[in-house]
């Protein structure tokens, strides 16, 4: 990873302080977390700086607080799962910075693991105001950037400390940085984009980026019938931006100046209503009954994005093509995953996934550690593949 700065470059680290950027915003229920992927995810970088003797200080964000520390967002219960995945113990400080951040850190001894409490516990977190971001560094010698969840945000503990303390991409991050360089940055081509999800709407920007980089684009998900209404489709009763349609028509006119084909289903499972085990059949996309919703592409579409897959060297993937979290409207999105894995699996292609449902749904098809990457930083990895400059990321390049 030529263009920014790792553990790699750190130089000797024994008896240092170093803040560590993690991500700890974890699924909790009563008290205990319920989903430690993305703990199991910085553990590499954790263990790596503390056999090294360095002083390993962890600073994350825990939910949405809006009126300052708040029991329900503490990160205390976080630091005893950290310490479970870790196989060693994970100290705690109540306070990220002041007289008991200070004093937790003070006492730690070479290889030591601390939490410190909820960044977010303070408004001038999000603000990156400086002084906030002083008494930061102020518990640290050297900063490490292991989050790039929370990268595409310019807060204190994200993107003020690298100007004040020296500064690296942690193992997590480096990952990511190598994975979507391989998928967007510099790919193998042909490279094919699968994008589905409910709306047009809220992935504008992302289409209209994607469509200059790509070679083919597969469009899914709800978001298919407003690109199907636009091209004068009767969708029936399907979820439908009407409005969008101009927006649709744009993109695809970009698409075509820029070479890249769009590929739309030519077939769709249909039902009458949205819940487990109804009533469906498959039609031709010309054939929607008006009183149907399409809720899954058919066969016929599964079989033409399996081979524009055969074709590609590199695959980025951003949401499911159809209604996946119900049976039987799981169906296209899980034979596309498995074709996928396969042939990732099989040497042939670099599979590059993310977002909070595709995640989701390459882990309902069983194949998401086949993949190349699946990233689960949300966000950050949209706005990376809008295009848009990340911050936390930007402050590590050489």
């Amino acid at each position: 990873m030529a263009g920014f700065k790792t553990l790699d470059d750190i130089g000797n680290i024994d008896g240092k302080r170093v803040l560590v950027r993690v991500d700890l915003n974890v699924p909790v229920a009563d008290g205990k977390v319920t989903d430690a992927t993305r703990i199991e995810r910085i553990a590499p970088t954790i263990a790596e700086l503390s056999g090294n003797g360095a002083k390993v200080i962890l600073l994350a964000h825990f939910g949405r607080p809006k009126d300052g520390p708040s029991p329900e967002f503490s990160l205390e219960p976080i630091a005893k799962a950290t310490a479970e995945v870790l196989g060693r113990p994970v100290g705690f400080a109540a306070d990220c910075i002041g007289d008991k951040a200070a004093s937790a850190v003070a006492a730690m001894g070479n290889g030591d693991v601390l939490l410190l409490e909820n960044t977010r516990f303070y408004k001038s977190e999000e603000k990156n105001d400086p002084d906030f971001t002083e008494k930061l560094a102020a518990n640290g010698d050297i900063f490490v950037n292991d989050a790039f969840s929370a990268a595409h945000r310019a807060h204190s503990s994200t993107e003020g400390l690298a100007h004040l303390l020296p500064a690296f991409a942690g193992r997590t991050m480096q990952a990511e940085l190598d994975a979507l360089e391989k998928g967007l940055g510099n790919p193998a081509r042909p490279v094919v984009a699968i994008v589905g999800g409910a709306k047009v709407s809220s992935k504008i920007d992302l289409l209209m980026n994607l469509v200059k980089k790509v070679d083919a684009l597969v469009i899914g998900g709800g978001m298919a019938n407003t690109f199907l209404a636009a091209r004068g489709t009767d969708v029936g009763k399907s979820l439908c931006e009407h409005d969008l349609a101009n927006t649709a028509k744009q993109i695809m006119i970009e698409a075509a100046e820029a070479g890249c084909a769009v590929i739309l289903p030519v077939d769709g499972v249909v039902a009458r209503e949205f819940k487990a085990g109804a009533a469906s059949e498959t039609v031709a996309i010309s054939e929607v009954p008006a009183d149907a919703m399409i809720l899954d592409v058919g066969e016929k579409t599964v079989k033409t994005v399996a081979d524009w897959i055969d074709r590609a060297a590199t695959l980025v993937w951003n949401g499911p093509l159809g209604a996946f979290e119900i049976e039987p409207f799981d169906r296209a999105t899980v034979a596309a995953a498995k074709h996928a894995a396969a042939r990732t699996k099989a040497g042939k292609l670099i599979s590059v996934a993310g977002g909070g449902d595709t995640v989701a749904a390459l882990n309902h098809a069983g194949v998401a550690d086949d993949f190349t990457y699946v990233s689960t930083a949300g966000g950050a990895f949209l706005e990376w593949m809008e295009g848009k400059p990340l911050p936390g990321v930007d402050v590590l390049k050489r």
